[in-house]
């Protein structure tokens, strides 16, 4: 006899809560391996680590193909073959902001002050904990028995520093499959369903330069230039309807005697929608400097398109409500956030997506981050659940 949806539900979170720790101790295997951005041989071994893990779990995959990164950590699918119809793809980045080294000294065990426990650890909230629990979602999925789609697990390595690498890899697979589901951190356990577009700006300032002593008058400081530039930047901002413009790296200058003749401003943006990408293009463009003899030229490098939550994705997030429901976790809120991810190039593309899938914790980029482990059961059973149901095409 074929279990009722509410008791496969029941036996579904049960089993998760049964493995919970031994999903928190691959988390911690993951997170003990450096992935920083920068660090290829860190990434290399991370992402070997990342396939054995898989493997462990799951078995041999069907089929997977690695995809070398360049300067940039590889990408790697997985396929796993189904036993229904459909095909799912989990996007999960193994790259972390923080550099090789960070680790040490880094407390992993802290109480909070709501008196539950948190782990903390270089990106163990954005996004290793994502990474451990989509594999067990699926290791789960498969033995509750239930028919499942075919399963391939996209892992890359660049999408701290833009997925420049992976970006056409992402654009690929999601078009060969039915669904994505993005494994980054919930925003406190909802989904995300509309992110910002970014940009990746570099602005330079061409100067002349002078002896700062014996001619300071001859020369043109691309530094001051480039102050002024940024400062102008920073009022192109509407926080109002979504749009931040942070200046973040300021490099200038060749000696401290000497007027600067060259300095350049790393610039991140953050937009809501395609018109304030065209209204911040226009205004950073008409920014004058007092000094005519420098040369202000900029990079406008558009990293992620604006994501909003689609017709195609609709329906998706009601289905996860369902799963959600039937699960006893109640109504899953969803969420509007301000950073980016590989979400955003699979919505653009018009397909069924949600991101946030994985940890529930806070911190990403900063010092001690954290996850609830007593949510980590929880965040799997829903990801197995929904996968469960994805056998049959959306309803639109």
């Amino acid at each position: 006899m074929t279990a009722s949806p509410a008791a496969a539900a029941a036996a579904l979170t049960t089993r998760a809560q049964e493995v919970s720790s031994r999903i928190v101790d691959d988390i911690l295997t993951l997170v003990r391996q450096e992935t920083g951005s920068y660090d290829l041989p860190g990434l290399a071994a991370g992402l070997d680590l990342l396939r054995e893990l898989t493997v462990q779990r799951l078995g041999q995959p069907d089929h997977e193909h690695r995809y070398p990164g360049g300067e940039c950590g590889d990408t790697l699918t997985l396929t796993y073959a189904g036993t229904g119809a459909g095909h799912v793809l989990l996007v999960g980045h193994y790259d972390t902001v923080w550099p090789t080294g960070t680790l040490a000294g880094w407390e992993q065990l802290r109480p909070s002050d709501d008196g539950r426990d948190r782990l903390s650890g270089p990106g163990i909230f954005d996004m290793k904990t994502g990474l451990a629990q989509g594999i067990w979602a699926l290791k789960l999925a498969r033995e509750s028995g239930a028919p499942l789609p075919t399963v391939t697990f996209l892992f890359n390595g660049d999408e701290e520093i833009g997925s420049l690498s992976s970006r056409p890899v992402i654009e690929e697979v999601a078009q060969k499959a039915d669904v994505t589901l993005v494994l980054e951190p919930s925003a406190h356990g909802a989904v995300k369903t509309a992110r910002k577009g970014t940009g990746i700006f570099q602005v330079t300032a061409t100067g002349v330069e002078s002896h700062a002593g014996l001619a300071p008058q001859d020369g043109a400081s691309a530094i001051t230039a480039l102050s002024e530039f940024v400062v102008a930047a920073a009022k192109v901002a509407a926080p109002d309807r979504g749009t931040t413009i942070n200046t973040g790296l300021f490099r200038g200058g060749s000696a401290i005697n000497v007027v600067a003749g060259q300095a350049t401003a790393g610039v991140d943006i953050r937009v809501s929608s395609e018109a304030e990408q065209a209204r911040v293009d226009e205004e950073l463009d008409a920014i004058k400097v007092s000094d005519p003899r420098v040369r202000i030229d900029i990079d406008h490098a558009w990293n992620r398109p604006p994501m909003t939550l689609n017709a195609a994705s609709a329906p998706l997030l009601d289905l996860a409500r369902e799963v959600a429901l039937e699960q006893g976790r109640g109504e899953l809120p969803d969420a509007a956030v301000g950073g980016a991810s590989d979400a955003n190039f699979v919505a653009a593309l018009g397909l069924p997506v949600l991101c946030g899938m994985g940890a529930v914790g806070d911190g990403a980029h900063a010092q001690g981050e954290f996850i609830y482990p007593d949510t980590v059961s929880a965040q799997t059973a829903l990801v197995a659940g929904l996968l469960g149901r994805l056998t049959r095409p959306l309803r639109g």
